[in-house]
């Protein structure tokens, strides 16, 4: 049965995760808190859920895969979780498509950014570059180690590429008097195109080994 699409209400420049609460799940489900400012998520489409969910468990099986070798270890791969900044408050968040974290000592803890390995984003033509940039720089001032962007292409629909990039803490020699917008940034790590690679294949956060069949719908 069809149902009727929300109509999005004018928000206020600011809100605290308590006033977030106070919406309705189909609204507040579409805000992204950045620094008490409200964020609209754009709508994706069926094909990009599709894919973050293969890719979800993908993930999933190499992490599972590594922790059978190595017990110590301990790691989660979740989709669209929020990753809260700080040590505390839950007013500054995003949701990226997918993610891996550390194992969390209780039950339903929130998942910060400190404990996140690895963060990743499913494009589409709704996405623009200034809104993948923005929130690439927020992810990167999180300090998380690992980001990754996948591209989808049409006719026929599927997985274009994959791309990992790793965290940049440092920077390289400026001119005088010139400083860097952001104090951390992601370099491109890897690069797997669909109609050139047989897989994916790289070793952080875990060893992850993909062929493209396996993200095949």
């Amino acid at each position: 049965m069809p149902t009727t699409p929300v109509e999005r209400p004018d928000l206020p420049e600011r809100m605290t995760w308590e006033e977030l609460g106070q919406l309705p799940d189909e609204i507040a489900g579409e805000i992204e808190l950045w620094d008490g400012r409200p964020v609209w998520l754009r709508r994706a489409p069926f094909e990009h859920q599709e894919y973050t969910n293969m890719l979800w468990a993908a993930l999933r099986r190499c992490a599972r895969a590594e922790m059978s070798r190595q017990p110590e270890r301990c790691w989660r791969v979740a989709t669209e979780t929020n990753i809260f900044f700080g040590r505390d408050g839950k007013s500054d968040f995003v949701t990226p498509d997918f993610l891996a974290f550390r194992c969390l000592e209780h039950e339903y803890e929130d998942v910060r950014a400190t404990d996140v390995l690895m963060v990743g984003e499913v494009l589409s033509k709704s996405n623009s570059e200034q809104d993948i940039e923005a929130k690439k720089s927020r992810y990167a001032a999180g300090g998380i180690p690992w980001y990754w962007e996948v591209t989808l292409a049409r006719n026929p629909r599927r997985i274009s590429s994959v791309r990992t990039y790793a965290l940049e803490t440092g920077h390289g020699t400026l001119p005088d008097g010139v400083s860097p917008l952001h104090p951390a940034n992601y370099l491109i790590a890897g690069e797997w195109i669909a109609d050139v690679h047989d897989g994916i294949t790289f070793d952080y956060p875990f060893p992850i080994r993909i062929t493209w069949e396996e993200l095949e719908f």
